[in-house]
């Protein structure tokens, strides 16, 4: 994998800011290491891509997590797994 790297960062180093990249989103790196991330997301354009992934992933999971599903479609389910219940009793 090719870096357009402008500072001294060397290749396996990003192996090690990608596994940062989770605790930087949930903002739980302290400020230094906040700061080096930041760093090298300013420097590293396939970095900057897997976290702008990794963000857009959390705030799809976030936006899904909190949405309710129709009534119509709850009360379908309900009935169902009733039924399943009662086919399950009678065995």
């Amino acid at each position: 994998m090719t870096h357009d790297h402008h500072s001294s960062f060397e290749p396996g180093d990003c192996a090690e800011y990608l596994q940062q990249i989770i605790y930087f989103l949930d903002n739980e790196l302290d400020e230094a290491d906040c700061a080096d991330v930041r760093r090298h997301l300013d420097e590293c354009g396939p970095c900057l891509h897997h976290y702008d992934l990794e963000r857009t992933v959390k705030s799809v999971v976030a936006r899904s997590c909190a949405e309710s599903a129709p009534e119509s479609l709850r009360q379908r389910v309900t009935l169902q797994i009733r039924e399943v219940q009662i086919r399950i009793t009678e065995v």
